[in-house]
């Protein structure tokens, strides 16, 4: 297993209760294809470099956890189509 890091951003519209559901949605999709979560931090909401789908701003979490190499494109196909995620970035980490 490898160590990995997953950037999210999640809308900065929607109420507090749908963004905590996004991140909980994502966290389990990475325990879903065996991942074991290790750590979570939240950056809190923070100015988007360039605006994307006409907002400034998103909510900005990152998740660590360990999986195997084949889990992260069934992860990130299904990121990818996920309702309030702006953007998200997964990457391996050095050991």
């Amino acid at each position: 297993m490898s160590k990995y890091e997953l950037a999210v951003v999640v809308n900065a519209q929607i109420e507090d209760d749908a963004r905590t559901a996004v991140v909980d949605n994502c966290k389990a999709l990475v325990e879903r294809f065996g991942g074991t979560i290790t750590n979570g931090d939240d950056w809190g909401k923070k100015k988007l470099a360039y605006e994307i789908q006409k907002m400034n701003e998103g909510f900005y979490y990152f998740i660590q956890f360990d999986a195997e190499g084949s889990a992260i494109a069934e992860i990130e196909s299904r990121m990818r189509i996920m309702d309030n995620v702006i953007r998200y970035l997964c990457v391996k980490q050095d050991a």
